[in-house]
């Protein structure tokens, strides 16, 4: 046998004061030590698999955190990350799973407002009256009220009818059987308990519905009404309403009207696509007199000249209104003139929409008599009604002496082309004069600025300006 090659003890004596370094050869060459965990990682993978049981995030540091977002199951309980785990990667990652390709834009750049609301919203758009748990809504409206600012509900749906049980019943008693305890989603047990709501947009319908279809799957019912405004009066953050496609007549009108008088908050109201005539317009009047609405819509409904002369009224003495919509009613001259004329007495209405409304050449008159005085208005729409030439004529002498409206549709109104030509060409002047005008306003705003610093300077005593 050949001579054993091993070092014996004495060779294995190192001499004092010698350093000799130990080498490890990896069978893999790519091997590096980078490519171990660090101690860190492996603790953080811990607390991240262990986090229902044990949440552990506000004593982590910056990194630690934006780490553990990462690797946490989008499945979590929400009791244990809606108020712990902040707007971020987390609640990104559970969007996207349920949702796909999302648009954070639109909800203010917060993934964690976005999954709320649009969780919210699901919960209430499949909610059905007396079959569903409103313990599980009120649930998610504890983890989601300081992050839910709008909601758009784009259905309600209706109880589930049982034709044996309501046969049975209405044998067994004399008395009428009442039906179910609401008609659809009752909104007095949630918008109260949402503490920074500032839109709510809601449609009574049913999606999709198929062979079932029924009228009563897309209007709202007395007691729906008197649910949504008592709601909406203890709502006091509320900016924003939009109701429409929702058969809401003049009795509903005057209801929601009635809760919504004095409120707060309210700035834009959209009751469109209803079947609201003359007294529901009348109630909308009143709210004009006792809020700070700022854009009102009551497109496509059945408003006729009484209405518009309510309407009128209030906006002659309304000083906050911006917008005001009234396209597809049926306002005729009488409710059109009444506008015009209170134009001479409002300053602040900047857009005004009376498409479709059977107006003609006493409207027209009364607005070019309106135009010649007011600088706030900037558009006005009078398309697909019958001015003729006397009231494009009227508009176009009108026009030569306003310098503030910027837009005019007058498509379809049997105007002389020549004369809606004349009448663009001075709307785009007015367009191309609005920012040497604004520098001019600015300037003006300067020069005012340093009076102020002069006088101040010299007197010792600030004051400032309207």
């Amino acid at each position: 046998m050949p001579q054993s090659t091993l070092p014996s003890a004495s060779d294995s004596k190192v001499p004092e004061g010698s350093k000799k370094t130990r080498t490890i050869i990896s069978e893999d060459p790519c091997w590096t030590l980078s490519l171990l965990p660090r101690l860190s990682d492996l603790c953080l993978q811990s607390i991240a698999n262990n986090f229902e049981e044990h949440p552990l995030f506000e004593q982590l540091s910056s990194s630690q955190r934006d780490f553990l977002q990462q690797r946490l199951s989008p499945s979590l309980p929400l009791h244990v990350t809606a108020n712990l785990i902040g707007d971020g990667v987390y609640w990104k990652r559970r969007c996207q799973q349920l949702w796909g390709l999302c648009d954070v834009s639109h909800y203010g750049h917060s993934w964690k407002r976005m999954f709320f609301e649009r969780s919210l919203e699901n919960m209430i758009e499949l909610f059905i009256p007396d079959v569903s748990d409103p313990g599980n809504l009120l649930d998610m409206v504890h983890h989601c009220r300081d992050f839910v600012k709008r909601l758009r509900v784009s259905q309600l749906l209706t109880p589930v009818m049982d034709p044996q049980r309501v046969e049975e019943e209405e044998v067994a008693s004399d008395n009428e059987y009442e039906g179910p305890s609401m008609d659809h989603f009752d909104f007095s047990i949630l918008l109260q308990k949402l503490s920074r709501l500032e839109e709510l947009h809601v449609v009574y319908r049913v999606k999709e519905c198929g062979m079932n279809f029924e009228w009563k799957m897309f209007e709202m019912t007395d007691r729906d009404c008197e649910s949504l405004a008592t709601a909406l009066e203890s709502c006091k953050t509320l900016k924003v309403l939009r109701l429409h496609q929702s058969h809401v007549d003049d009795k509903k009108c005057r209801l929601l009207v009635k809760h919504l008088l004095d409120h707060p908050s309210l700035r834009q109201l959209d009751f469109s696509h209803n079947l609201i005539s003359d007294k529901g317009a009348r109630a909308v009047a009143k709210l004009l007199s006792r809020s700070s609405l700022q854009e009102l819509d009551m497109c496509d409904n059945h408003i006729r000249d009484h209405g518009a002369k309510a309407i009128a009224h209030a906006l002659s003495n309304n000083s906050t209104l911006l917008s005001l919509n009234l396209r597809l009613n049926r306002v005729r001259d009488e409710g059109g003139q009444a506008l015009g004329e209170a134009l001479l007495r409002n300053c602040t209405l900047r857009h005004l929409h009376l498409g479709g409304n059977e107006v003609g050449r006493r409207t027209a008159a009364a607005l070019s008599e309106a135009l010649r005085q007011n600088n706030v208005l900037r558009s006005i729409n009078l398309s697909c009604n019958s001015l003729g030439e006397d009231g494009g004529r009227a508009l176009q002498e009108a026009m030569c002496h306003n310098t503030s409206l910027t837009e005019c549709d007058l498509r379809l109104t049997q105007v002389d082309e020549d004369i809606v030509s004349s009448i663009t060409q001075l709307v785009w002047a007015n367009q191309s004069s609005e920012p040497r005008q604004d520098q001019e306003k600015s300037g003006a705003r300067r020069e005012v600025d340093e009076m102020r610093d002069e006088a101040q300077e010299f007197t010792g005593q600030s004051w400032t300006y309207e």
